[in-house]
């Protein structure tokens, strides 16, 4: 039985609400009026239901179709302006006991080299992290109670945030790592994480099954249940995601908006982001064995309706995605973009040779950071590297309630181009300076706050005189 507020997953995600959702969703999708109404109805920013959002994405009809892109880049512009949160993925380790079939770190798999970084090779990889421009890193490692265990992933938290270099600084750090218990979410809590983040891979549980055969991460109802956990432990800023490609994805869709409303229903706030990855090529795993690949025209729809569904969940797009498609993403609802990543075991330091491949996935957006912030600044984005909100305490409902109030402008706005600011100072080549120099300009009329705007300026002064970490 379906029970939005129940802790058991097959009762959140319940696969018949999910299937009946389906059934109505096809059936009406030529019904002009009832969509229509969805998109007026979505006007208001406060979202859409599961059900009604699986309609959208099955719209037949063009004009509505259109309608809705419309109102993706009008949710995108109203609530998130022109800020582009940038970040990095860190590495590990790619040591892990579970057997998932879409993965090369897979404990089968005996080609890809075992690799995990020493603390001071950690060091070594913030270092050359920060000399980038890097602010806000995601930490990654496979799941191995033995070689991964939560002790290294605490030690390894507290070694980057030790790290000062020139005026280099890791300032948030996000974690993503397998499914564990209330005691360790604490203890990831107390380090000082900002967002823990988990994909689903998939909502069928069946199919979920299958995809994981072996390993820890076989058990659905321990990995699904495992943002209440986070909750319980104290992370109010958690991050959902499904890895589009491995099962059909109109049920996972669902699925991933059904997990979002119970977190808002038993926890009374959202998910933080929501990721949208799709299934890439690695070591020995080849995409076309699976069957469920989307198209970029579909990956687009349902960028476009998430941000109708949830308009103040923030939305991550990595470097699996080529520019083409990132920049066609952006303006439909993103607000998070990697850069100048990396997916093998460290990298940022020293380039991995190519027999030492211990990379997740291959990358196709592979330029450097600076060439993606000049991109953006030439799309007219602020890329943002900002972190003001966690190191303030507005996470969970406190964030929530300011960007549903609309008062997040008055640090989101000056925060992204104090940061920028930093970067352009610190990092940046001088196209991509005299770029930034210009958006920042134009940009800080856009602060609603007069007393804000001309501290904005005040700070961006002192910036230019070689001070830093200014902050709203």
């Amino acid at each position: 039985m379906y029970d939005v507020r129940s802790s058991k997953a097959e009762e959140f995600i319940n696969h018949e609400e999910i299937m009946e959702s389906l059934k109505w969703a096809h059936q009406n999708k030529s019904n002009y009026e009832l969509i229509n109404s969805i998109i007026d109805k979505a006007r208001n920013y406060k979202g859409v239901s599961h059900r009604e959002a699986a309609l959208l994405l099955e719209c037949d009809i063009e004009e509505l179709n259109e309608k809705m892109y419309e109102l993706a880049r009008e949710i995108k512009q109203k609530l998130y302006g022109s800020r582009i949160v940038m970040f990095a993925p860190l590495y590990l380790s790619n040591y892990c006991v579970n057997g998932c079939v879409y993965c090369p770190y897979h404990y089968q798999n005996k080609n890809i080299r075992r690799k995990k970084l020493t603390q001071e090779e950690i060091r070594k990889e913030v270092i050359a992290l920060q000399d980038i421009g890097h602010k806000r890193l995601a930490l990654e490692a496979g799941e191995d109670p033995v070689n991964n265990p939560i002790e290294y992933i605490l030690e390894s938290i507290d070694t980057i945030y030790s790290i000062k270099h020139k005026n280099g600084v890791i300032r948030r750090v996000n974690v993503n790592i397998a499914a564990t218990t209330v005691d360790d979410y604490r203890k990831l809590k107390e380090a000082g994480i900002g967002t823990y983040i988990l994909f689903q891979e998939t909502y069928h549980k069946a199919n979920y099954e299958k995809l994981h055969p072996k390993g820890p991460k076989h058990n659905y109802a321990w990995h699904t249940e495992a943002m209440d956990r986070a909750m319980e432990g104290g992370i109010d800023d958690v991050g959902l995601g499904v890895l589009f490609g491995l099962n059909m994805y109109r049920y996972d869709f669902v699925g991933l908006l059904m997990h979002a409303e119970h977190l808002e229903a038993a926890w009374g706030v959202g998910p933080h982001t929501i990721s949208v990855p799709r299934i890439r090529p690695a070591d020995d795993i080849d995409p076309s064995t699976f069957t469920n690949a989307i198209s970029d025209e579909i990956f687009e729809k349902i960028v476009a309706v998430l941000r109708i569904a949830v308009p103040y969940t923030g939305m991550i797009v990595s470097t699996r995605e080529s520019k083409k498609t990132r920049e066609r993403v952006l303006e439909l609802g993103v607000s998070q973009l990697s850069g100048g990543s990396k997916t093998s075991v460290g990298g940022y330091a020293e380039p991995e040779a190519e027999e030492d491949n211990s990379a997740q996935f291959d990358i196709e957006d592979t330029r450097p950071l600076d060439q993606v912030v000049n991109w953006l600044l030439e799309l007219g984005y602020i890329p943002s590297f900002c972190t003001a909100c966690y190191r303030e305490g507005r996470t969970g409902d406190r964030f929530m309630s300011l960007v549903k109030s609309g008062q997040i402008a008055n640090c989101c706005q000056p925060n992204a181009l104090l940061t920028l600011k930093e970067y352009l100072e610190d990092y940046a080549a001088p196209d991509t300076r005299e770029l930034g120099e210009k958006l920042i300009q134009a940009e800080l009329e856009r602060i609603p706050h007069e007393k804000v705007r001309k501290l904005t300026r005040e700070y961006l002064q002192k910036e230019s005189r070689g001070e830093r970490d200014f902050r709203f």
